[in-house]
């Protein structure tokens, strides 16, 4: 009966007897729901009304509503003030025959409607009909004087309320919110309109972005954008999308990294480079890893991984004060509803070398050289100890990288430069100057999680071809696209051409 009343009060004008509607009596079927509102919408337009409007002039936001009119008297009017706002309409109250409140929200504003007949430019059956047409979603534009109720309450006060864009769907309920993980995701829109606090996480990201460009410019660096799509995968050991190009009748490949472009740009000269922008691994995909992320990759010649490393420091620390106003954050690592931890981003963060800590963890020293398949032996049976899972190939980068993972990373709450990695497990990295066998490299993990991994890079054109057709024979060998002959020597021109040291980072965001 509740159904039927509303969609009639919808489409015939309201008796004298009408009262006004509000969020009581809603259709509590969602299917039913959406069939009434198309309904009411058809009856508009037969009728001659367009109930999309094309244009609503919005004189001031909600935002800035606020700022300029927090500080009115309570009881207080202005009405020689005229404005104009929009946003969502989330409630809907009735007072009587004649008084509506809403609450309006947007930009994560949040600002009373009370529209009272008394004051509207319509007559009463015309402020009944109107009114009795809104829903909770609907985007409504309002004109009127700003005020406070007599409780206090920032208000606006209607002299023209307009339905811009009608919601057919049933909104969940702010009482209960929309908590479900899975239509979260995959709705995002219904995420942000009911769960206020995602918000900020957009916000936050932008902020994020902002501040690493910002840092980098001011210290030179030049932002460039480099090709998405390649003839090869290069620039990491992952697995690619593939596309096809009609045009050019040629399979390519999405990017995995930019790193051989970006090298190319500083051997022509350009020596402080960096983009931010979009990889692509069709890899794994869990809560931490998604096949399409976003990175910053920037390279600078004549320094070193220690230059980078300061570097890095440098700028997060700085955007963690800036954004939040503290060193010292605390996050909800394992749920919303769940505790949150601490995390101290207060510079210096800890340093540890590799194996050197990892030896420690485990007590006992790893066979030298790593590379015997003794000491590959030997990590076999420390997995199997230890109950580490690590699938075939059990080579000895992988068991290494699994063991570190294991008992290294998970110390990394805060900040923590995980340094040091034997050149097996990173091939195209310089060798260490001091300690034989390892290379320049470092891994920053935050909350456990690797955020940025970088290393002073080889820059010995014959060893770097070497290395780089080994990489393309372990692609070959756990099924990666490899590399022809041709397109190693184009990626190894360059460098052939001197490339200064240099240095090269990639965070993750």
């Amino acid at each position: 009966m509740q159904a039927k009343k509303a969609a009639e009060a919808a489409v015939k004008p309201p008796s004298k007897k009408a009262a006004l509607l509000d969020d009581s009596t809603e259709e509590l079927d969602p299917n039913l729901y959406f069939e009434n509102r198309v309904k009411a919408i058809v009856a508009k337009k037969e009728k001659g009304v367009n109930p999309y409007p094309h244009k609503f002039h919005v004189s001031t936001t909600l935002p800035e509503y606020i700022r300029q009119y927090a500080n009115l008297e309570a009881g207080r009017q202005l009405g020689d003030v005229t404005v104009s706002v929009a946003g969502r309409i989330f409630s809907k109250r009735a007072s009587g025959a004649k008084l509506l409140f809403y609450d309006l929200r947007a930009d994560g504003c949040k600002l009373q409607i009370m529209a009272d007949a008394r004051v509207s430019e319509l007559d009463e059956n015309g402020f009944l009909l109107l009114h009795n047409e809104v829903r909770r979603g609907d985007i409504v534009g309002i004109v009127g004087h700003p005020g406070k109720s007599q409780k206090g309450e920032l208000s606006i006060f209607p002299v023209k309320f307009t339905v811009l864009a009608p919601c057919l769907h049933m909104p969940p309920s702010l009482h209960f919110g929309l908590k479900d993980q899975e239509t979260r995701y995959r709705q995002r829109y219904l995420d942000l309109i009911v769960n206020n606090n995602v918000r900020s996480i957009f916000q936050t990201r932008s902020h994020i972005i902002q501040f690493v460009r910002r840092f980098l410019d001011e210290r030179g660096f030049l932002e460039v954008e480099t090709p998405m799509m390649n003839m090869i995968p290069g620039g990491a050991a992952a697995r690619p999308f593939v596309t096809y190009h009609n045009d050019l009748d040629m399979q390519l490949y999405m990017r995995v990294a930019p790193e051989l472009f970006l090298k190319q740009l500083v051997v022509g000269g350009l020596e402080r480079v960096y983009e931010i922008g979009r990889q692509f691994r069709n890899e794994g995909i869990d809560l931490t890893h998604n096949p399409e992320f976003t990175t910053c990759e920037f390279y600078q010649a004549y320094a070193d991984y220690t230059d980078l490393l300061t570097l890095t420091e440098q700028m997060i620390s700085q955007m963690v004060l800036k954004i939040k106003g503290s060193y010292k954050i605390r996050y909800h690592a394992d749920g919303p509803d769940k505790d949150p931890i601490e995390i101290d981003f207060t510079p210096p963060w800890r340093r540890i070398s590799m194996l050197s800590e990892l030896e420690t963890c485990l007590g006992e020293k790893l066979p030298q050289p790593l590379e015997s398949e003794e000491c590959r032996k030997k990590l076999v049976e420390l997995v199997d100890k230890h109950g580490v899972n690590c699938p075939p190939p059990q080579t000895i980068a992988r068991l290494l990288d699994k063991l570190v993972g294991e008992f290294l990373e998970e110390q990394c709450v805060n900040p923590t430069f995980i340094c040091d990695h034997p050149q097996l497990m990173s091939p195209l990295a310089k060798w260490h100057r001091s300690y034989p066998g390892l290379t320049e490299r470092f891994e920053l993990f935050i909350n456990k999680r690797e955020v940025c991994n970088a290393y002073t890079e080889l820059n010995d054109p014959i060893r770097q071809r070497e290395l780089f057709l080994d990489q393309a024979d372990q692609k070959a060998e756990v099924g990666l696209p490899g590399y022809s002959t041709t397109n190693v020597s184009c990626h190894l021109t360059a460098p052939a051409w001197f490339i200064p040291f240099v240095k090269g980072s990639i965070i993750s965001t």
